[in-house]
Parts: C-alpha cells; structure tokens; sequence
C-alpha cells in the first residue's frame, strides 16, 4: 500500500500510546526452572544457484552444517521469559561474540500456562538498547505468538564490556549475523512449545539488511518482513545520511579504501541472492522519504525480489518518522503470519 499523506495527529498519538504500553505491559513472568540443555541441527541447504554469482555470493556465506547444543534458562527481573544461548556457526575469535543470545518472550492464555503457537524471529535495529527490535518482540508476544529477539554480533549479552568491535571487521561480523540468525531457525524449531513448522522472519534497518540475505540463504523461514532495509549497498553508502554516514567515516578511518570498501560490501549484497526470497511469503516497508536508505535502494532489492506493489509497503515519512505507522505495520504482519500459519 502507498499512503499520500502523512499521519495525523490521532495516528501520532494513537502510535505513541502503543509505544508506552509495548515498553511496559509486556513484563514476563520467568517460570522457576534451571537451565535445560536441547539439541538441535543445521538445516542449512546446500549453497546452489544456476545463476554463477548467487552462487559464489552463497559459498562465502555458508557454514559446513552440524549438531549444535541450545541452552534456555530464567533471567530473574527481565523483561523476558527465558534466554535462549547457543554458539555461533562463524568464529569471529570473541568467546562472549561467539555465543549467540535471544531473548525469548512466550505467549500464554488465560491461566498464564504456555500456549503452542508459531514464532517469530525478531533482527534487531542498530540502537544500543535495541528499543524498537524490542517492541517488536513483546507485540508478537502479546498477539499469541512464540518471539525471539536475536542479540546481533557485539550487541548486549554478546558485549558484556561494551566494546566497540573494529572498523574493519564490520564485515566479518555481518557474515556472522547473517549466519547466526539462519542458524536461529534451527535453535528456536529444538524448543518445547513452539509450532516448529511455522518460524518466520522479522527486522528492521540493520537487521533488515541482515534478515534480506539471511533468508535468502535457502526457503527456511515460513514468512519474511524487512523493515527499512534495501539493496545496492556500495550506492547506499555514498547517498546515505546518518548512521550510513557515521560508517562510511569510521571505515574511512580505518583506512579502507573506496575500491576496498566496494569489493566488502559485494560479499554481503542482498540483491545476489534476493531472487531466492519467495515473493509470495516476503514483505519489504519501505519510507518515501528514508535519508538513511533512500527509497532507491529499497526499489532496487524489491526488484530484486520481484515483489509486486502489494508487497512492497511504502509510507510516507523517514527513517524515524515512520514508527507512528507501527500498529499498522504489525496488524499487516501478523495477519500474514496467521494466514500462512493458519494459527487464530
């Protein structure tokens, strides 16, 4: 859908009231159990493509599947249920990176008992405090939905110092988020409750990004929301405002190269493998007015993907500004879920 005019004062006031009541309401109640131990596996598909350059795109970004444990315990005082821990596909020499966390927010019924449902894998923004990755999370929770917020490479549990990883291993570190959260279906499916059938996929800017190529890397998410991310990366960052050009300077910094720089980002490019995205079960919401990925390079992965208007969502707005549309945003996502998943 494309709106033509901005939001009104209700719809502001409406959205801001949500964001109050997400922050708070949601608060879980931990059951009082030690910590279990599960089993899972890599369903990761072989990295094939007819087209050569997907395939070379999947060979860089692959990992040689393998039984890997998951680990789930009560964090007393959170806002969430259980902490779901299991180590990384991608060693990026870091033991605390390496051990991948999700925050694991449960539905429950009237009794406060654990409902089976399907879930949901959030992929964070690039705010510290990942406050809208968050809100997310505790929205599906409380439409009935299993939800897992996953902590991305030097993120919260991952960075328990506060370290700021080097510029010039963005890189690395995007590979291994791409491969952490893939590896995430396959930790959530190993967990009681949840409807393993029926995992889908969410993020929103930098986990937009992430969450583009991720499910690209074979058909293992039911569903697929990309929130304000795009393709053509390199042109991204020399249009890109804000947090794309806080990056662009930090690596200029670093010492990396335009030439370098351009052969980087070419290893992570969405659109090589976005025409693996199923564009019946892939949704993209993209800001008209988006300084930060601007709407050409959301067009360019939308085409990428062959979505059709219906699933290319665009709204007026900027890369900020948009979050007065979340209660619309999440209506749409959940209904798609419930339809695909044929949950209530």
């Amino acid at each position: 859908m494309t709106h033509e005019r901005g939001p009104s004062r209700k719809q502001i006031a409406f959205a801001a009231l949500w964001l109050v009541a997400a922050g708070t309401a949601f608060v879980a109640a931990a059951d009082s159990v030690e910590t279990q131990a599960y089993a899972a596996r890599d369903t990761l598909a072989a990295p094939e493509d007819p087209a050569a350059d997907a395939a070379a795109c999947l060979q860089g970004l692959a990992w040689t599947p393998a039984a890997f444990p998951v680990t789930c315990c009560p964090e007393p005082g959170a806002a969430y249920d259980f902490l779901v821990q299991f180590p990384s596909p991608i060693s990026s020499g870091d033991t605390v990176n390496d051990r991948v966390s999700l925050e694991w927010y449960m539905p429950r019924d009237e009794t406060g008992a654990v409902r089976s449902a399907p879930a949901v894998l959030v992929v964070h923004e690039s705010g510290r405090s990942m406050p809208v990755g968050r809100l997310f999370a505790r929205s599906f929770q409380a439409a009935g939905m299993h939800s897992f917020l996953i902590h991305l490479p030097y993120y919260a549990k991952r960075n328990a110092e506060g370290r700021e990883p080097p510029p010039d291993r963005l890189f690395t570190l995007i590979r291994q988020a791409i491969a952490d959260v893939r590896r995430g279906r396959d930790a959530i499916a190993a967990l009681p409750h949840v409807d393993a059938r029926h995992v889908s996929l969410q993020g929103t800017s930098l986990g937009g990004f992430v969450v583009a190529t991720s499910a690209a890397l074979d058909h293992a998410f039911q569903s697929v929301f990309i929130m304000l991310a795009g393709g053509d990366l390199y042109g991204m960052f020399q249009r890109g405002q804000r947090e794309v050009a806080q990056a662009r300077r930090e690596l200029e910094q670093a010492g990396i190269s335009d030439a370098q720089l351009k052969h980087l980002l070419w290893q992570i490019e969405p659109t090589r493998v976005a025409h693996r995205l199923d564009p019946q079960r892939t949704w993209l919401f993209s800001a008209e007015g988006d300084q930060v990925v601007p709407i050409e390079n959301a067009h360019a992965l939308a085409k990428a993907a062959r979505l059709t208007d219906r699933h290319h969502v665009r709204m007026p707005g900027n890369h900020y500004s948009v979050i007065v549309y979340f209660p619309v945003i999440l209506q749409q996502v959940t209904d798609q879920i419930r339809a695909l998943s044929g949950a209530e």
